[in-house]
């Protein structure tokens, strides 16, 4: 393979898996893997073979329960990247009109082209913390939108949209015939917050996650799609003709990975804590970085305030050992993502490196 990939549909998931790798990897926006060792798992609880048709029934009934829906509501999926695919593939077809925000994650916009999708954006304003602005959305909205997409927590902010505020979306998009597409994949982060899927704000909602970055769960692909029945259901037979059925070990693990969700959630809230009260320190005494404090998620997204954020991000990677994700890959190139879900060892000498990066990019003759 050529290592370069200039020809990659998807760039950033081009760069993030072969150039994001450093020594101090901020880079991340997923917790670490959670050892298989610390969940009761024996040989004899997994099985080759045993996937029902339609998604395996103890699974099926764990993610329903979860999410408070019934189970003709949910489609299982390979993760949440797969989740938006078919979500999307189902929703949209080529020609229609679809609003997004931006900044956005990469992939999505990749699907849209790869359907076909007349793309149009609205958005999420730096100064304004990216806050979802109902007024920026509204001016988005034609007779022509077919879908709205969303992702809250936002992905690269962190910025929260709260439900009063995503009931509003719907009812606009609703008033056009649109549905609304959200993707709250890190929404399972606010341990500490009694939350319902948006899927429940209106029937023209629909929702993809999965239990990837909150618990470090990546390896066992859990994700999922909340829809309407009937729009399930088209969404399994895109599953029929892509990769038809899911791989059933993994399934079983899903199982017993929700039955100990728990624990796995108190590993990560600890790490997170710790970590975001490293982060928000560190941004509040550095005056080149324009940023809000992280509240919520996995990430935060500051802009440089001077010099060419391009260039920083390389010169923080190649002579200071860390790594951040560069801002073009979210069309705001001024700005870079970091992330501080990894070990509090990793996120304290990535600050301590990319202080020092700083004070030498930006103090230096421009």
């Amino acid at each position: 393979m050529n290592d370069s990939r200039a020809d990659a549909v998807t760039h950033y998931m081009a760069w993030s898996k072969l150039h994001s790798h450093a020594r101090f990897n901020l880079a991340v926006s997923g917790v670490g893997d959670y050892p298989l060792a610390e969940l009761p798992v024996q040989i004899e609880d997994l099985e080759i073979g045993g996937t029902g048709p339609y998604g395996y029934k103890p699974l099926m009934e764990r993610l329903a329960a979860k999410a408070a829906v019934p189970e003709e509501c949910v489609v299982y999926t390979l993760g949440a990247s797969m989740a938006n695919f078919i979500a999307l593939t189902a929703l949209v077809r080529r020609g229609d009109d679809v609003l997004v925000e931006r900044p956005t994650y990469d992939p999505i916009l990749t699907i849209l082209d790869h359907i076909g999708a007349n793309v149009r954006r609205f958005e999420r304003r730096s100064e304004k913390g990216f806050r979802l602005g109902l007024g920026e959305l509204e001016r988005g909205i034609t007779s022509k939108t077919r879908l709205v997409v969303l992702c809250n927590l936002h992905n690269p902010s962190g910025a929260l949209t709260e439900d009063s505020t995503l009931r509003q979306v719907g009812e606009m998009a609703a008033e056009v015939g649109a549905r609304v597409l959200v993707d709250e994949v890190y929404l399972e982060t606010l341990f500490d917050q009694p939350w319902r899927s948006s899927f429940h704000l209106g029937s023209n909602f629909v929702a993809t996650s999965s239990l990837t970055k909150a618990y470090g769960l990546s390896g066992i692909r859990c994700g999922w799609i909340l829809a309407q029945p009937e729009l399930a259901q088209r969404m399994w037979q895109i599953i029929d003709f892509t990769y038809a059925g899911p791989v059933h070990p993994a399934e079983r693990l899903a199982v017993i990975a929700l039955d100990n969700l728990g624990r796995i959630r108190d590993r990560s809230r600890t790490l997170l804590e710790t970590n975001r009260a490293l982060v928000n320190d560190f941004l509040g005494g550095c005056a080149e970085l324009a940023c809000e404090p992280s509240r919520f998620g996995t990430t935060v997204f500051p802009r440089l305030k001077t010099g060419r954020a391009g260039e920083f991000v390389a010169m923080l990677r190649e002579q200071f050992e860390t790594s951040v994700v560069p801002g073009e890959f979210f069309e705001q190139p001024q700005h870079f993502r970091m992330g501080f879900c990894g070990t509090t060892e990793t996120v304290c000498g990535g600050l301590e490196r990319l202080g020092a990066a700083l004070h030498v990019f930006c103090g230096r003759p421009r």
